[in-house]
């Protein structure tokens, strides 16, 4: 399962002025070899064995659907339905359908493209967009639990425990990569399933130009075992502490055979499928 509300980050890309922290890294500032503390790897072998183990490691596709919902003020607005395919490491497909319009955003490692049903126009992603894909697989826990932040030359450390609501605690670790960006990453203390990722972004004032720092969050929700995978099945996404999204997964199946066709950018509108 992808822990990571990529729907939710991908369209603040399309409608939100914000500036994506610094992913490139200089190659001579990465230390050559990453570190974890002993306490923090204990949390993460816990929080891999209780969503599967080894089938949880070796998933290789997730084909999932369900309702995304934006949060207005704190008012869910009309949900739209989605079809997400994603393949590791860096493939994912996106199709909305709303107000009976259909959209598709899909992103290929650098390179991305978007479709919009409205206009009927094909297009492709600007750095921002792509960025902010970056970003979003930056700060799953897949980046986390199956080590690809090593190869960034990051470093891991337990924070302590944190309180979590009525006699609950979770257990809190921080991954911080060479530029300074750093992601917390909650799990019960009981039973280090993962409750919360949380990391800055600085967003930038439509109307004054100023930038500032914003705290996100996604919590998660509604943990389901399918085929000895055990995933959320509700992704609340927050900024500031006020909730923006919602992702509720109807379906999630793992490791189904995923054609390259439907990551490649159609050559007309008419062979949109």
């Amino acid at each position: 399962m992808n822990y990571r509300p990529t729907i939710a980050i991908a369209i603040l890309c399309l409608v939100t002025a914000f500036t994506v922290p610094t992913l490139g890294q200089d190659t001579a500032s990465i230390p050559s070899t990453p570190t974890v503390d002993e306490k923090s790897q204990q949390i993460i072998d816990h929080a891999i064995q209780v969503l599967g183990g080894q089938s949880y490691l070796n998933i290789n596709s997730v084909v999932g659907k369900g309702y995304y919902t934006v949060f207005n003020q704190g008012v869910s607005q009309i949900p739209a339905k989605f079809l997400d395919y994603i393949v590791y490491p860096d493939r994912e497909r996106t199709e909305f359908i709303g107000g009976g319009i259909k959209t598709i955003q899909t992103n290929v490692g650098n390179t991305g493209w978007l479709y919009d049903g409205g206009p009927k126009a094909i297009s492709d992603q600007g750095p921002t967009q792509i960025e902010g894909f970056k970003l979003a697989i930056r700060t799953t826990m897949e980046n986390l639990l199956r080590g690809t932040w090593k190869k960034e030359g990051g470093k891991i450390v337990y924070v302590g425990r944190r309180e979590a609501g009525l006699a609950k605690r979770n257990e809190t670790i921080r991954l911080t990569f060479p530029n300074g960006f750093w992601i917390e990453y909650e799990f019960g203390a009981k039973d280090f399933l993962p409750a919360k990722v949380i990391y800055k972004r600085t967003r930038k004032n439509p109307d004054t130009g100023d930038e500032q720092e914003t705290s996100e969050e996604d919590r998660f929700f509604k943990f389901i075992t399918v085929d000895g995978i055990t995933a959320p099945w509700v992704i609340d996404h927050f900024t500031e502490g006020n909730q923006t999204s919602r992702i509720n997964y109807e379906s999630i199946v793992y490791n189904q055979k995923v054609p390259d066709a439907l990551f490649a950018k159609p050559d007309n509108v008419k062979a949109i499928k």
